[in-house]
């Protein structure tokens, strides 16, 4: 997306409580430098950053919406969902949901590190040293760990291929996710606002007609550094029909992202940060 002074809105962001690199003032000192006026704390699967993320952006002068990433799964096509949470006014009700799934990924971070430690002798203690203040171990810190020790150069490159491809990685581990249709119903009953992540990220547009159709969904992820611009047309004419809400944000996990993205390198106006503000289901 062009830049321009008006994108001011960055509504998702993950940080150090999950797979980020950046802890929550250094995100907000980031997205207070880049002159964004607002952005989302969107961890996957924890909303341990909501208030302090909040009491922090308004010391900063950086309003902070309070989110989750939560991850899910279409039980029909056994593909990967991700739902982004917003203003959750009882975000205690999804404790049990987010505990479930990092139990799932902790049983799944430790297999990886079995299967890793085949190929190159790294110490657990370093994987979790680099994983310090997550509430698990992902990919990315065994990666770190991996640079650390010498064993590779970049977070996503040969190595990362080589132990974490989809299809045919030596070190892949697989995370039991709930069915995206639970996760959708526990999140309104929190009194969340529930919007589709990324649709074309995971091939999720035939399942966001059905859940539209449903009822399910507050809104959708138009912009995202993986949508071109005719997806995001697709995306906001759909939009628009359904009277759904359209977010947008740059994903940004610092250094663990892939590719260089800056905070508010993909954005929305305040317009559209203040529809999502406002919404009541």
């Amino acid at each position: 997306m062009r830049r321009c002074p008006l994108l001011s809105c960055d509504l998702h962001c993950h940080t150090k409580l999950s797979d980020g690199s950046v802890g929550i003032e250094e995100l907000i000192s980031l997205a207070k430098r880049r002159g964004l006026h607002t952005i989302a704390i969107t961890d996957h699967d924890t909303f341990a950053g909501a208030v302090r993320g909040v009491n922090i952006g308004k010391r900063a002068g950086v309003n902070v919406i309070p989110g989750a990433e939560l991850s899910a799964v279409d039980s029909a096509t056994g593909r990967k969902v991700h739902i982004l949470c917003y203003n959750c006014a009882s975000a205690a009700r999804l404790e049990g949901l987010c505990r479930r799934t990092l139990e799932s990924r902790k049983k799944a971070a430790t297999e990886m590190l079995r299967r890793v430690m085949r190929y190159y002798p790294i110490s657990p203690e370093l994987v979790v040293r680099c994983a310090t203040g997550s509430a698990a171990v992902y990919k990315q810190h065994i990666m770190h760990a991996l640079m650390d020790a010498g064993f590779a150069d970049s977070i996503f490159g040969e190595v990362f291929e080589h132990l974490f491809n989809k299809e045919n990685g030596v070190a892949v581990a697989a995370v039991e996710y709930p069915d995206v249709r639970d996760v959708l119903a526990q999140v309104h009953e929190a009194g969340g606002i529930a919007v589709l992540a990324h649709p074309y990220a995971y091939d999720s547009t035939e399942l966001m007609q059905q859940l539209v159709k449903e009822e399910l969904l507050d809104g959708i992820e138009v912009h995202h550094p993986s949508h071109d611009e005719a997806r995001r047309t697709a995306l906001t004419e759909f939009a628009t029909v359904h009277h759904l809400l359209m977010t947008g944000g740059s994903d940004f996990h610092g250094m663990y992202g892939k590719g260089a993205r800056a905070v508010g390198s993909t954005a929305i106006d305040d317009d559209a940060a203040a529809a999502l503000m406002k919404f009541k289901r």
